[in-house]
């Protein structure tokens, strides 16, 4: 990074100093194919000591403001990652400051909720599929909550399925934030088909402005998402995410709940009530799905209950265990002494390798 952008470094990324327990070394990552990307990173299949791991990383900008942005959203990203660990949030491996900004986390090889439940439309999800669905979301964000983050981002592009397709991971923490009772948050977070009404004021906000709410945004965003489930369809069919937004903000308008169970039409018209404090939290909203799921598997094949870490512990990483896509490129043997030979690293570039060669240039905006 240049002088200037050193001068104009967010103080959140300046002051983060990251564990050491979660500190990767560059030189054990590997660069796969490019899997996926957002306005500020790319995210590469990879490996990072033999396991099959995605790697976000995060581009540079020219501008300096901006670049301080992504900073401090990186900084906030990996703080939350590693301080919340849940079998429904994607597994945090570590991440590294210098020569970029990378994050490392669990391959999930099931591909995004939205990519699975194109491929099945015009179909709908079996009830029971989709109602443990929407049970693994809520039990994630029931885990942010308890620790007073709020992720402000969801919808089906940030859930990832595991590889046989029964489980959904929560992933993308780049908008989450701290919920505090005095804070004024940036309106205008997430993305507008699944956004929270109250995020809109009566006249159109200006790009970045402040304004109070708190974490019920994430319920009218689940309750979304859960519609989406059940209907196996865009929210708001016809409109563009403006006037989504628009109409839910303006004319309360909401997806329609009839012909659905009565039960189900209930959660969704709570928790996307246009009052924040009618809507539920999260602990009601498992116990209300958990108890609706019983109904239709019997209680012998509800899944396990959740486990909440305690709000200061830090979880040591896990290793993914579900990823198989990379194993496929390069299968594992063993050595004849018992260890593991990944022959797919001989065909991946190490991370200072693929920096030098391509990732620098394509990096930078």
């Amino acid at each position: 990074m240049d002088s200037q952008n050193s001068m104009q470094r967010s103080p959140a990324y300046d002051e983060f100093q990251l564990d050491k327990k979660w500190l990767i070394d560059p030189k054990l990552l590997y660069v796969g194919p490019r899997i996926g990307e957002g306005a500020h990173g790319k995210v590469y299949e990879g490996k990072y000591r033999n396991q099959n791991v995605a790697i976000k990383i995060v581009q540079k900008s020219d501008v300096p403001e901006e670049m301080a942005k992504r900073e401090a959203r990186f900084a906030r990203e990996v703080a939350m990652l590693a301080r919340v660990q849940h079998r429904n949030l994607v597994k945090f491996i570590g991440a590294c400051k210098e020569p970029v900004m990378v994050v490392v986390t669990e391959l999930l090889v099931g591909g995004s909720l939205r990519k699975y439940m194109l491929s099945l439309r015009p179909n709908c999800l079996d009830l029971q599929l989709a109602i443990s669905f929407a049970l693994d979301i809520a039990q994630a964000m029931e885990c942010l909550h308890a620790h007073g983050i709020i992720h402000r981002d969801l919808k089906p592009d940030n859930l990832l399925l595991t590889a046989d397709h029964k489980k959904v991971k929560l992933v993308d923490f780049g908008l989450a934030r701290e919920e505090t009772l005095t804070e004024m948050m940036t309106a205008e977070t997430g993305t507008y088909r699944w956004m929270a009404p109250e995020l809109y004021s009566t006249v159109t906000l200006r790009h970045g402005e402040k304004k109070h709410y708190n974490h019920k945004v994430d319920a009218y965003s689940f309750a979304i998402v859960l519609w989406e489930l059940l209907r196996n369809r865009m929210p708001f069919e016809g409109m563009s995410n403006l006037q989504a937004a628009y109409a839910a903000a303006f004319k309360n308008v909401r997806p329609s709940s009839d012909d659905l169970p009565e039960e189900l039409a209930s959660i969704l018209e709570a928790c996307w009530a246009e009052d924040p404090n009618i809507r539920p939290n999260f602990t009601q909203i498992v116990r209300r799905l958990s108890l609706y799921l019983s109904s239709l598997t019997g209680p012998e094949n509800m899944p396990p209950p959740p486990v909440i870490a305690s709000k200061n512990s830090i979880l040591p990483p896990e290793s993914p265990g579900t990823s198989s896509l990379m194993a496929k490129q390069g299968d594992q043997s063993e050595d004849g002494n018992g260890k593991s030979a990944n022959k797919s690293q001989g065909c991946l570039p190490c991370f200072s390798r693929w920096f030098q060669s391509e990732g620098q240039n394509g990096l930078i905006e």
